[in-house]
């Protein structure tokens, strides 16, 4: 793809109406020949590869030749237009990237299988077993510990919200921590 000269934008606007009204693929041609180049090299500076550039030059081409009646000279220039149609091309990419597309047969998806009987009763009891001892620590044990594990926070905040030195929520919760491992180590 090399660069066309610049052509005007009234004959820009001219060209995408010829498109528009009448299909004109020397128009098109004409687009194509001037903005592919241009699509190109600024799809490249946001970031993207020279094929996936190349890839997302056509789509965006494309969606010039099957939107074109959309564009509305009154509203902006052609160039505002398709860099727009080109930028909204790759933020979508970029979205599938992050979000891709799940595979309904990955087996990662597929439901674990359930547990034994026997494992279900064992976790059933290790639970309760737990519950009761995260009831049996002292208050401000109990209390720390929730805001860590349940509440996520941090040592530093859980200080801060409790007006506590760092030390003692430190301290307290390492306590909790013996008392809860005494308790269910025999269960192991």
């Amino acid at each position: 793809m090399s660069a066309a000269a610049p052509i005007d934008r009234e004959i820009l606007a001219d060209l995408v109406e010829a498109v528009a009204q009448r299909a004109d693929k020397a128009a098109f041609a004409q687009l194509f020949g001037h903005f592919a180049p241009r699509l190109k090299a600024y799809l490249m500076r946001l970031g993207a590869g020279g094929t996936v550039a190349e890839e997302l030059v056509q789509e965006v081409m494309l969606t010039i030749w099957r939107k074109s009646a959309s564009f509305d000279r009154r509203q902006s220039s052609v160039s505002t237009w398709i860099y727009t149609i080109a930028r909204n091309r790759r933020i979508d990419l970029i979205r599938r990237e992050k979000h891709p597309e799940l595979d309904p047969d990955d087996p990662a998806l597929a439901p674990s299988q359930p547990a034994a009987a026997d494992v279900a009763v064992d976790e059933e009891r290790r639970d309760r077993v737990l519950r009761q001892a995260i009831l049996d620590l002292p208050d401000e044990q109990a209390d720390l510990l929730k805001l860590a594990f349940y509440e996520g926070k941090s040592h530093a905040e859980i200080a801060a919200e409790r007006d506590l030195p760092l030390g003692t929520v430190k301290s307290r919760l390492r306590l909790a921590f013996n008392r809860l491992r005494k308790t269910m180590e025999p269960l192991r």
